[in-house]
């Protein structure tokens, strides 16, 4: 979307304020819509889930999701940049040191649906407003269940605010020291018995310099940013016991990495309908469309013109989801259910000669995955008791791949048919919860899981300069096998602490395999093993709140035969160490002071352990004062010590994270 598209679509928002606004007095005979899923099962909690509040979404200095996100130590995208300066396909979402390469292993859904591109695979954080949220809940582990394959490294839940919730109005403009801006705004009403929601946020300017001083060049760019979103949500009641919920994300993503000419975008229109049904037959019904598409220009790092132009990478993802929770009586939970995804997508690039400037190739590439899921999970509550169990049956496709490259003049150079192929993996996962009373209980589980390798890794070389990574159309599924034990400590709501030990292992991971210098290629390694403890603690003492959260995590890959050098070796991009902790005070209704600190350890770029990327610890911090009745001012600083954060190593080159940025502004609630 277009500037002059964005500022006609703030006009139409601000022009629909009063018709969002309007409030008739509901009678006694309204009906309550929830404007969420089905109620979740207590058995959720013999998995290590952490939740994150609405106040902590929304506080975090960066204004970003993938910073909130991060209370959750063990959550990390592959490269520690964040939504405005990392390219959009590196950004894959993990837990547990369970990385290696951009691809999420965690499960990302919003509202229930998944948020994954179709074809890479990584999570579209600039489209996600933590503004627009209630909450979010991580669950770290737990395999494939009823959220569906995919979930190797954990589930992360985003839900929706609703009217209540969000207000009639509200909305926000920042600017920072270089002058960037951040503009949101929000409206919400009733709609017949159910609600409307419609929100956009724009967030633009020149970015900072990744690249080091020393090492800058006259075509050295800012890492600027232009990203818009708009989301459209509404909920009505159809009976008295269910409920449909429509949701439409729209966003449109343009960056500059490094060099002038160095662009990446990314743009999507995703849809979803999803009918909840609250009677004696509860049901969940979700079905949508995503329609994505994503381009990038590489520019030489010698001479400084463009080499390679992807110039169109359109996808399409489908699915949907049902669950059925028959009625078999009190203290217990039966989940019946089949989930559906199909992701459809193909490249189209040209290969540029960095002396004559002439086309060398163009290629083009690309597949159709799908998972059909059937699951059965039940529990059962006996007293301080509860135990949990379920299994999952995958029917999966790999078909229709391809790639094929033509030189300049037209002439063929490769045209290579990748056989179908397709198959059944099954998933299983238990566990147990114990309330030992006065605030204890204990909890055990073990699980596995199933991820399908994306287009991308199937069928899309890339280049990171010298470093060439070639695709792989015969990687295998990634397994997943886990067990966890932890205890919680909960004697009010003042004190929530817990403790979690872990052994999870990835069995065929994929990985970007050194197969000579400069040269890596997608490939399934035995395993990667990831073995830690992870602590959290939630303490309120009156208007004071602490929160802190501690992962430390032994992760190991496992090869043989041609990845027997990774044996034993620490996988690319994965810390031993990370943790946090933010303290929060609200000495009054409209007031709240917070101070945010970060800690990743070090850990290294490449499979090989080669290139070194130091440990990074950061302090943030973020304070809102009432101006008057409805306007506040917000002042908020990310990495305040100013610390040296390296996104990127390889050899005498280096890529340099967020530098000490300063923000103020105005908050408008009505």
């Amino acid at each position: 979307m277009r500037p002059a598209q964005k500022l006609a679509f703030a006009a139409f928002s601000i022009a629909a304020c009063p018709a969002f606004a309007q409030e008739d007095t509901p009678s006694p005979e309204t009906i309550v819509v929830t404007a969420e899923g089905l109620e979740t099962p207590l058995g959720t909690a013999a998995y290590d889930t952490q939740v994150i509040a609405r106040e902590q979404l929304i506080s975090v200095p960066s204004g970003r999701i993938e910073e909130a996100l991060a209370a959750v130590a063990g959550f990390q995208q592959f490269r520690r940049s964040d939504s405005r300066s990392a390219n959009p396909s590196a950004q894959g979402a993990t837990l547990r040191a369970l990385g290696g390469n951009a691809t999420s292993r965690a499960l990302v859904l919003l509202d229930g649906v998944p948020l994954s591109d179709p074809f890479f695979g990584y999570v579209p954080f600039n489209a996600i407003a933590p503004e627009r949220l209630a909450r979010a809940r991580v669950t770290r582990g737990g395999g494939s269940g009823p959220f569906g394959a995919g979930a190797l490294a954990g589930t992360i839940e985003l839900f929706s605010a609703d009217a209540d919730l969000l207000g009639p109005f509200s909305a926000r403009a920042l600017v920072n020291d270089r002058g960037e801006t951040e503009a949101a705004a929000t409206l919400a009403g009733e709609l017949g018995e159910g609600f409307g929601t419609i929100s956009a946020r724009w967030d633009r300017g020149q970015g900072f310099f990744t690249t080091p001083q020393d090492q800058r060049v006259p075509l050295t760019s800012r890492a600027s940013f232009d990203n818009f979103s708009v989301q459209l949500r509404g909920v009505a009641p159809v009976s008295e016991t269910v409920e449909l919920q429509a949701r439409m994300l729209i966003y449109d993503d343009d960056r500059t990495l490094r060099f002038e000419g160095a662009d990446s975008s990314s743009e999507a229109q995703d849809a979803s309908l999803r009918l909840v049904g609250r009677g004696e037959w509860q049901f969940d019904l979700i079905g949508y469309v995503q329609s994505r598409n994503f381009s990038n220009k590489v520019i030489s790092s010698t001479r400084f013109v463009p080499v390679l132009d992807q110039r169109n990478t359109p996808s399409t993802g489908l699915g949907g989801k049902l669950e059925v929770r028959p009625p078999i009586g009190d203290n217990q939970v039966l989940r019946l259910g089949t989930d559906y995804r199909s992701s459809d997508g193909e490249l189209f690039e040209t290969a540029i000669s960095a002396f004559s400037g002439a086309v060398t190739a163009r290629r083009n590439a690309g597949g159709t995955n799908t998972d059909l899921g059937l699951f059965a999970e039940y529990e059962r509550t006996f007293d301080a008791v509860t135990l949990t169990g379920g299994a999952r049956l995958d029917r999966f496709t790999i078909r229709n791949g391809f790639f094929a490259a033509i030189d300049g003049s037209g002439a063929p150079l490769v045209d290579d048919r990748f056989p179908d192929r397709s198959g059944w993996e099954e998933s299983f996962r238990g566990g147990a919860l114990v309330r030992l009373g006065a605030g204890w209980r204990v909890r055990a589980a073990v699980y596995t899981g199933l991820r399908l390798p994306t287009l991308n890794e199937l069928y899309r070389p890339f280049v990171v300069f010298p470093v060439v990574t070639q695709a792989n159309a015969a990687l295998e599924n990634e397994r997943l096998e886990g067990y966890e034990g932890g205890v919680d400590y909960t004697p009010s709501e003042a004190i929530d602490l817990s403790l979690t030990v872990f052994d999870n292992r990835v069995n065929d991971a994929i990985a970007n395999v050194t197969i000579e210098e400069n040269l890596r290629q997608r490939r399934n390694i035995d395993a990667i093993r990831s073995r830690g403890v992870e602590a959290s603690a939630g303490l309120t003492f009156g208007n004071l709140r602490f929160d802190g959260s501690l992962a430390y995590t032994d992760a190991e890959a496992r090869g043989s035969g041609f990845a027997a050098a990774l044996d034993g070796l620490r996988p690319a991009q994965t810390p031993r160490w990370a943790g946090g902790a933010i303290v929060s005070y609200r000495p009054a209704e409209r007031v709240l002071l917070a101070a945010n600190l970060r800690h990743v350890g070090r850990q290294f770029e490449d499979d090989l352990q080669s290139d070194l990327l130091p440990s990074a610890t950061t302090l943030g911090a973020y304070a809102e004062f009432p101006l008057s009745r409805e306007i506040s001012l917000v002042l908020r600083g990310e990495n305040l010590t100013d610390e040296r954060i390296v996104t990127l190593q390889r050899g005498d080159t280096i890529d340099l994270g967020v530098p000490r940025t300063v923000w103020a502004g105005l908050k408008l609630g009505l």
